[in-house]
């Protein structure tokens, strides 16, 4: 199923006041497998998945195709007045991309699933991001991507998930691990980087991070799920199982809010 949202039409009115399609939104750390976990329990799930990430980083890659400044917060906005943006929520992720007309060329789409992964778009995504008023619209356009899914639930994961995007959530997870837990899971995936030249990065990187977000506490209302000794069918495991006890609540109150 891909999912067609107008960011120009993003704006929290535009969703639904009420889905029966149940939201789990995951935060985490660099490192900490919140991608492969929340993908894989999402399958498990019969959930879609929602990987935030693309957004920017086909938004950044928009931005270099049309030739904007990507520093002018004004510029990006326009952007977003003009673009339309596609991404699949099960199956293989596929990102899709209309950019409008530019130099005397027409709007066009453009299947881009490869090319944001690319380094020449990855290093400019933080350009884009860093826009209070994209982000808040992007955030908006997630939601109604999530409200008009037509799936029985959705995960979500990201920067900021648990606490910005999706605060009212039912599930919320905060998925970490000790840093040098983390840097070995990292190392496996890099051929050629030890895990103490991967510590250092990501000790550097959770720095950084730490400056925007609290990655090691979990916010009032959101679950700590600690994967420093599970493997990743045990944080498949524990991830899938706070969800199906939220799919149990939801769906015994159900009848309450019927009869109300």
């Amino acid at each position: 199923m891909t999912e067609r949202v107008d960011p120009a039409l993003g704006v929290p009115e535009a969703v639904p006041a009420h889905t029966s399609s149940l939201l789990a939104a995951i935060d985490g750390p660099a490192g900490s497998g919140k991608s492969s976990v929340a993908r894989t329990a999402a399958e498990r799930l019969g959930f879609g998945i929602l990987d935030t990430g693309a957004a920017y980083r086909a938004l950044a890659w928009a931005a270099l195709r049309t030739g904007i400044d990507l520093d002018d917060a004004a510029a990006v906005e326009n952007l977003l007045d003009l673009w339309h943006y596609d991404i699949t929520l099960r199956g293989a992720q596929r990102v899709v991309v209309r950019v409008p007309a530019f130099d005397g060329l027409p709007s066009e789409e453009v299947d881009v699933t490869s090319e944001i992964r690319e380094h020449s778009v990855s290093g400019q995504v933080s350009r884009v991001s860093k826009h209070p008023a994209v982000r808040e619209r992007l955030n908006a356009m997630f939601r109604t991507i999530v409200a008009e899914s037509g799936l029985p639930g959705v995960v979500i994961e990201g920067r900021d998930i648990t606490t910005v995007v999706a605060p009212d959530a039912p599930v919320r997870i905060l998925l970490t691990a000790r840093p040098e837990v983390r840097a070995q899971r990292r190392a496996a995936e890099l051929p050629g980087l030890s895990p103490e030249q991967v510590l250092q990065d990501l000790i550097a990187r959770d720095a950084k991070d730490a400056l925007v977000v609290d990655f090691l506490n979990p916010a009032p209302g959101v679950t700590l799920v600690d994967t420093s000794e599970l493997d990743f069918e045990q944080s498949v495991a524990a991830v899938t199982d706070i969800i199906r006890g939220a799919q149990a609540h939801q769906a015994s109150a159900r009848p309450e809010e019927e009869t109300a």
